[in-house]
């Protein structure tokens, strides 16, 4: 408001005329800005995307999981052993991927404001606090003296399966197949913290931010003679005063431009913990629901529910 507001007291109460800018060479520096914004968004919407589906096919991985701990074993203590340590996994995987990076936007001001109307599970109870839930002291005191913790759980799964056939509890190719799930779980980790650990390019993020406020602060000066010049078609007390409704257009375009820049950044990283992210505190209860009643668990732990709409 007061960047609009400033050229037009110039323009018309001091007579500056000179500082009216051409509308084409604000129209090219605009054309520049909507092509580099429309770029950026259209790539971090492709990085949530693809978090998405990551954690779609965690859920979908987690079921078979859950099936063959159960019926590849005819020992019900070992399946609940292997089962309970994948909850861990997802457990240990969720709070790696809340961890903040120096890239994140979440704690910026307007962010840390608005996080007063959602929950973020993973800040309300410490990590040992979850994984005692799941493992026996002795793997809990390893898992948290480690420093991936995810990736330390899944090679204890692959120890616990290569002990489960050494004693003939299971067969070669039951061994195999949990083998290739365990793989393949690593496999949903590793493109997980890809997205966690590798920003999108700064160069794009900072030149997108660049032309939109560069764009924002030419704008009101390019619309100053296009205003005026409407003074030759009106009557009475607009007569004049055309040029301060350079005011609340410049306005209403900046806000435009602004929101899509705003847009990128709030989709740039799925699991930083923003109203946006990834819901997958939400998609790590559901599997814990489904496994435990594949285990015949009746005393479930509740479905996380939206707060404001909003459930992370």
């Amino acid at each position: 408001m007061i960047i609009s507001i400033i050229p037009v007291v110039l323009f018309q109460v001091f007579d500056q005329k000179w500082i009216a800018l051409p509308w084409a060479i604000v129209a090219m520096v605009g054309t520049a800005a909507a092509f580099i914004v429309g770029f950026r968004n259209s790539q971090t919407y492709n990085r949530t995307w693809e978090a998405r589906q990551i954690w779609g096919s965690i859920l979908n991985l987690s079921r078979s999981w859950g099936t063959m701990s159960r019926d590849f074993i005819h020992n019900p203590d070992a399946s609940r052993k292997l089962i309970y340590r994948h909850f861990a996994w997802l457990t240990a995987l969720r709070y790696a991927m809340r961890d903040s990076r120096t890239w994140e936007t979440v704690n910026l001001e307007h962010n840390k404001e608005y996080q007063q109307f959602y929950d973020i599970p993973e800040r309300a109870t410490s990590l040992e606090e979850e994984l005692g839930k799941y493992l026996e002291p002795g793997e809990l005191t390893y898992i948290l003296n480690t420093k991936n913790k995810a990736a330390q759980l899944l090679s204890l799964q692959s120890k616990a399966t290569r002990e489960l056939f050494d004693n003939k509890l299971i067969d070669e190719y039951r061994f195999v197949e949990l083998q290739r799930a365990i793989k393949d779980l690593f496999d949903a980790q590793g493109r997980s913290e890809r997205i966690k650990n590798f920003p999108y390019p700064r160069q794009f993020s900072t030149i997108s931010k660049f032309l939109v406020w560069l764009f924002c602060i030419m704008l009101p000066f390019s619309l100053l003679k296009e205003f005026d010049k409407l003074n030759e078609g009106v009557t009475g007390l607009l007569q004049g005063h055309m040029v301060w409704l350079a005011v609340p257009f410049s306005v209403l375009i900046a806000c435009v431009f602004t929101s899509l820049d705003q847009v990128g950044e709030s989709t740039e990283n799925p699991f930083e913990g923003s109203a946006n992210d990834v819901p997958i505190s939400q998609i790590s209860r559901t599997i814990e629901i489904d496994m435990r009643e594949m285990l015949g668990e009746t005393d479930l732990p509740p479905a996380l529910t939206p707060k404001n709409s909003i459930i992370l």
